[in-house]
């Protein structure tokens, strides 16, 4: 899916086999990180969005006691051991191996590894889901205190760094984000592309793409709920400029 999205933008691709083993993922990714390097120096956008894509790729940890390697790492062997951090999934695998060598512990028992695995994923997500949120919360609040001092009036310069059908996400100033709905771009009916990289307009054939600039004004913040709502002033396509407001 990286490459077709990569594609769909306009990005060299590597060729990508169709089933590949942990360390051909891991070389892909790799070589699609350095592709939109190259990309991002030749054209100067995209730096956001784009290293956004990249890392989204990467799969989730999922915890199991079968053997499935280490895409990120590009091994086919891999155990989960960073006892600085000791998450459970490490502190199952420390157990076992004290109890091996006769340290005292008491082994974890085989035939509860595949549930202990799947909770130990589903409470990783959870754990994520919170950060998130709590990190949206934090930039909100910051953004509103930053809008007091300075107005709300002022325009922001910043990066599509997300689409949906719903509207496109701007990452602008130092590091907030806010989302611009396709409600407040007049005059068309935007429709998301399959690679969920762009929205195109059905009746104009104007473009929002991951890694265009944008400049925005901030219409609404929700500080308890992290949300940031923004009105269009200018997008910045790759052949131009066009006004949206």
């Amino acid at each position: 899916r990286l490459v077709d999205q990569l594609a769909s933008l306009g990005v060299a691709t590597p060729p990508a086999p169709e089933q590949p083993a942990p360390s051909e993922v891991a070389a892909l990714v790799v070589e699609c990180s350095r592709l939109v390097d190259q990309h991002v120096r030749r054209t100067g956008r995209g730096r956001i969005a784009l290293t956004f894509l990249v890392l989204r790729a990467l799969k989730q940890a999922h915890y199991t006691p079968r053997n499935l390697g280490h895409a990120g790492l590009g091994l086919s062997r891999y155990c989960h051991f960073t006892s600085p951090i000791r998450r459970y999934p490490d502190l199952i695998c420390h157990r076992a191996l004290l109890s091996a060598i006769g340290g005292g512990e008491e082994a974890p028992r085989a035939g509860d590894l595949e549930e202990t695995g799947t909770w130990s994923s589903a409470r990783e997500r959870e754990a994520l889901t919170v950060e998130r949120d709590a990190d949206r919360v934090a930039r909100a609040f910051l953004l509103e205190r930053e809008l007091v001092r300075r107005g709300w009036e002022r325009p922001w310069d910043g990066e599509v760094t997300g689409v949906i059908g719903a509207g496109a996400f701007v990452t602008f100033g130092d590091g907030f984000e806010g989302l611009l709905p396709v409600r407040r771009l007049r005059g068309d009916w935007w429709e998301l592309n399959e690679e969920g990289t762009i929205l195109r307009g059905s009746r104009t054939g104007r473009s929002i793409r991951l890694g265009d600039a944008a400049t925005v004004q901030v219409d609404r913040v929700e500080t308890a709920r992290g949300r940031v709502d923004l009105l269009p002033a200018e997008l910045h396509e790759q052949h131009g400029k066009v006004n949206l407001g």
